[in-house]
């Protein structure tokens, strides 16, 4: 059977892009993602592009992260190298969350006899649910206080056998050192995310009756986009004796989706803040603490996630673990754990 695909008017999508605010890297997962001022390495790309700048090796990463108790799993990779011919650092980066291995269970019930067909495992297929992100960056370093990058972005989300989606963007950054604290901004979507999704009704099989019994109809494909979003940060590091290194962050999320989930909200924009810090001894090992998801709601009221976080740099490799979600009304959806390795050649 070929696959007949349809296609709707564009709408605006909330949330369109949430599975991106993972992120990249378990650093800064550790300290409650307040990263736009402080990010310095590969994982740039994601928290602040303008970042890559301060990259002088080559350098490769990948992160593994498990949500609601491993259901939903959480795969970054990225690698970013310097060019010799000018300042610039270039990297490409990519994301996937995903749900694998999903019943699909459209073939296993018989219509006429209104229950299970015999032999039900035969009729019964899987399939996964992904979504999927690629940043291509380029970062340069105008001068000794001041960076600033871009990266382009293709979205790329799929339901199985029944619906797909593609999506392009531009992601924008700057990075500021002043003598008494750096500054960060970025603008995510700054073109917005036109994200264009297809079904493939024939995947449906001949259930659109079963739909019009339900007073449904079969889903049908649209243009959706995305409306852009900024990341304001500033950050202070403080030397403490010869040996240890205090960085204190904060960052702000201005979203204009109309979101009321958050503890504050102004007209349409809403604000997310993240408040991180890190004590490291001789560039070795790091410990980190944040606070994240503040969050209000009839029912629980005002509630934030406090997160923690390690590091360990041996040579060229550097290990880092990030947990969150272990308090707060996000606890209840399970812990989330965080690993990353990145190598430096």
């Amino acid at each position: 059977m070929i696959p007949v695909f349809t296609f709707a008017q564009a709408t605006q999508a909330k949330y369109g892009n949430d599975f991106l605010t993972t992120g990249s890297g378990a650093r800064a997962l550790g300290m409650g993602s307040a990263h736009a001022a402080l990010t310095s390495d590969v994982t740039s790309a994601y928290w602040n592009v303008a970042g890559l700048a301060e990259v002088k090796t080559p350098q490769i990463m990948y992160m593994h992260s498990e949500r609601f108790s491993g259901i939903v799993g959480y795969d970054y990779g990225a690698a970013a190298l310097p060019l010799k011919s000018n300042n610039g650092v270039v990297s490409v980066s990519f994301f996937r969350q995903g749900v694998d291995n999903i019943a699909n269970t459209l073939n296993a019930w018989d219509r006429e006899r209104d229950q299970p067909k015999g032999n039900v495992q035969d009729y019964i297929t899987r399939f996964s649910a992904a979504d999927m992100a690629f940043l291509f960056s380029y970062a340069t370093q105008k001068t000794d206080q001041l960076s600033y990058g871009g990266s382009a972005k293709i979205i790329r989300q799929k339901l199985g056998p029944f619906a797909e989606a593609w999506g392009y963007s531009l992601d924008v950054g700057a990075k500021y050192i002043a003598d008494f604290a750096n500054f960060g901004i970025t603008i995510h979507d700054i073109t917005t995310m036109q994200k264009m999704w297809d079904v493939n009704e024939a995947a449906f099989g001949d259930y659109e009756a079963q739909f019009d019994s339900l007073g449904a109809t079969l889903p049908t494909g649209q243009n959706e986009f995305v409306l852009p979003s900024v990341k304001l940060g500033a950050a202070k590091i403080f030397p403490i004796g010869s040996d240890f290194l205090l960085s204190a962050a904060a960052d702000v999320d201005l979203l204009f989706e109309n979101r009321r989930a958050y503890y504050i909200n102004l007209g349409r924009m809403s604000i997310e803040p993240h408040v991180g810090s890190e004590i490291s001894y001789k560039d070795v090992i790091a410990f980190r603490a944040g606070v994240t998801d503040f969050i209000t709601d009839p029912v629980s009221g005002f509630s934030v996630s406090p997160t923690l976080g390690l590091g360990l740099k041996l040579s060229s490799f550097v290990l880092d673990y990030g947990f969150t979600s272990f308090a707060g009304a996000s606890s209840d959806l399970g812990f989330t754990h965080r690993i990353s390795f990145r190598f430096d050649i």
